[in-house]
């Protein structure tokens, strides 16, 4: 099933049973670091994700109609703004961190430099030097009720990144598209068996706890505002999920990411 984005809406108006959600990935190891307070956390993290999904306000799709959520026109309406101070960014494109520079789990889906970030927001971790350099993006990223990440992500042409799923369903995912070269059906994204392509200026939402993959296979970069927001779930989802995104900040996973993004903007901004 392949669409554009088209305001998130689905590639057909039929009802469908919303697929199975799966909690690994063949080939892809699993989130660890060693030490009980680890350990604990990702068992707790595995009960939650169950009960996410038994709890649900807005369902389990794995890609949403952008009419579920009501503000997506407003941040699409104002996505010149954010583009603006991308296009100032990435004058210093060769000097952003590759993905996995910052969040080192992200080297068993990526190890070259053809997908660089700049991080204004992650889980309670803020980025002030790169907020300060793009005020607007953040003033529209924080419309988005719960967010809990905001960032560029940069695909440069040719990459690929493989079949894989996010850490964890008690958020979802947003793309906005910034920079997509033509023609479109070049670039895309598949989301268990949903293949969209991004759009300047166009929501996508899904929920990355599915299976995905995603590609450019054209010849320029591929742009969009990265953002991970709380997913809308019902008591007690709700208050086990706040427990989970809130304790997120004191483990190994998001420390050591704080720790390599601090390094970067030392070196960054040393030599601006």
């Amino acid at each position: 099933m392949s669409t554009r984005m088209q305001s998130g809406a689905p590639a057909d108006t039929a009802v469908k049973a919303e697929p199975a959600q799966a909690f690994g990935t063949d080939g892809i190891a699993p989130m660890e670091r060693p030490g009980l307070m680890s350990r604990v956390f990702v068992a707790f993290v595995a009960w939650a994700e169950r009960l996410n999904l038994n709890y649900s306000k807005v369902g389990n799709p794995p890609v949403y109609d952008n009419a579920t959520f009501p503000w997506v026109r407003e941040v699409e309406r104002e996505w010149r703004a954010i583009r603006g101070e991308l296009d100032q960014v990435l004058i210093r494109k060769s000097e952003l961190p590759s993905f996995q520079d910052i969040s080192t789990d992200v080297a068993t889906i990526t190890q070259d430099s053809g997908w660089k970030t700049y991080l204004l927001a992650g889980y309670g971790i803020r980025s002030p030097r790169n907020i300060a350099r793009c005020p607007q993006t953040w003033r529209i990223a924080r419309k988005i009720p719960g967010l809990k990440t905001a960032m560029f992500s940069i695909f440069e042409p040719g990459k690929h990144l493989p079949a894989h799923r996010g850490p964890y369903n008690g958020v979802l995912r947003l793309h906005l598209g910034l920079i997509v070269p033509e023609p479109h059906d070049q670039l895309g994204i598949r989301v268990e068996t949903d293949v969209r392509h991004w759009e300047e200026g166009r929501v996508l939402i899904f929920d990355d706890a599915y299976e995905h993959e995603a590609w450019n296979r054209s010849d320029r970069v591929r742009v969009v505002l990265f953002v991970d927001f709380v997913k809308p779930l019902k008591f007690p989802a709700n208050v086990v999920n706040w427990l989970v995104l809130n304790l997120a900040v004191f483990t190994p996973f998001i420390r050591e990411g704080y720790d390599n993004q601090r390094k970067w903007e030392q070196r960054f901004y040393g030599r601006a």
